[in-house]
């Protein structure tokens, strides 16, 4: 089993990021997906989810209106789509699958000026 993210990097205030997660070695389609978020001395905290057949999507307080995550079943891929970005949103972000317990391995997003 692998997810491995993509497209981190420094930003500054007011740009946008997408974020990319390639999963291999499970049934991809068959589960929801998420993306989670920790920055430094914090708790990890859920960024947003995606349902795995009917697509429906959940987001932290945080970030709703300014994230969006998708996903493309043929391609095994999940995104996350980052707009409006602020100096707290600077974390290093993981793609998951809860169900099964798989994390990527992160990939950071700095938010600086």
């Amino acid at each position: 089993v692998q997810l491995v993210e993509s497209g981190g990097g420094l930003v500054q205030p007011g740009g946008s990021l997408r974020l990319s997660c390639a999963a291999s070695g499970f049934p991809f389609s068959a589960y929801g997906m998420s993306w989670y978020r920790q920055a430094p001395g914090k708790e990890r905290e859920l960024v947003a989810g995606i349902s795995a057949y009917s697509g429906v999507t959940n987001y932290g307080d945080s970030v709703k209106g300014r994230f969006t995550i998708s996903r493309d079943n043929a391609k095994n891929t999940v995104y996350l789509q980052m707009n409006l970005l602020k100096a707290e949103d600077t974390a290093v972000y993981y793609c998951s699958c809860p169900n099964r317990n798989y994390w990527g391995q992160g990939t950071q997003v700095t938010v600086s000026s």
